[in-house]
């Protein structure tokens, strides 16, 4: 089994949520759905080094719901930024292994084999995201109206990225810029190849109401 290092955002805020908490922090089938997300890799490997990046305005209520719901597995908590760019380059200074993973901590769903389809590539690749295939039909939005997309050349991005240390590290000496929109998007401006593995489909992100319905379906 490979080691690991985890690192689980949750610096949102929750705004199409239409909460008064950020999203992170909603209750689903009695637990935060954060403590789902932080429980799928735990219970992959018990072993693994879970870091969690938080809102600095929201640190004292998580070590109350950390009391509350007498979740006992070992994190640490780093203060996260403005970007979650900054969240995640102030928690790389705290990863102990070789292997780095980033995850959203909205993504309670994620499954045991997409973790594994991850880990099982990234030594000798290096850079690895999930994603799935499309069903929808696409269209682009062009100046004069709009044009049909083949949707085989298009997949859907999901997290846990898992990437080697040094790839990750040297990554993040790139300074932040709006088009980076995840890990794998700033890895691969650095100049490394990104490789593809099968996630699994119920892995949303939760956003929105709706998608809160749909995570109590598959809980």
């Amino acid at each position: 089994m490979v080691n690991f290092s985890i690192i689980i955002t949750a610096g949102g805020v929750g705004k199409r949520m239409q909460s008064n908490i950020p999203k992170q922090f909603l209750e689903v089938k009695g637990i935060p759905i954060l403590m789902h997300a932080i429980r799928k890799f735990y219970e992959y490997d018990n072993t693994c080094q879970i870091i969690l990046t938080l809102p600095e305005d929201w640190l004292t209520y998580w070590k109350e719901l950390i009391v509350k719901y007498n979740f006992t597995i070992v994190h640490q908590v780093v203060s996260g930024g403005v970007e979650r760019y900054d969240s995640i380059k102030n928690a790389l200074q705290f990863c102990d292994s070789d292997v780095i993973g980033v995850h959203d901590g909205v993504r309670p769903l994620v499954s045991s084999e997409t973790i594994k389809n991850c880990l099982v590539n990234v030594k000798e690749k290096g850079a690895v995201v999930p994603v799935i295939t499309l069903k929808e039909s696409l269209r682009k939005i062009e100046q004069n109206g709009s044009c049909s997309l083949d949707r085989k050349d298009y997949v859907s991005v999901q997290t846990p990225q898992f990437f080697l240390k040094e790839i990750l590290m040297k990554s993040y000496e790139k300074a932040f810029h709006d088009k980076i929109t995840d890990d794998a998007s700033l890895v691969e401006e650095s100049g490394f190849k990104i490789n593809l593995v099968d996630g699994n489909e119920e892995n949303i992100k939760i956003t929105t109401p709706f998608d809160l319905k749909i995570i109590n379906l598959f809980i």
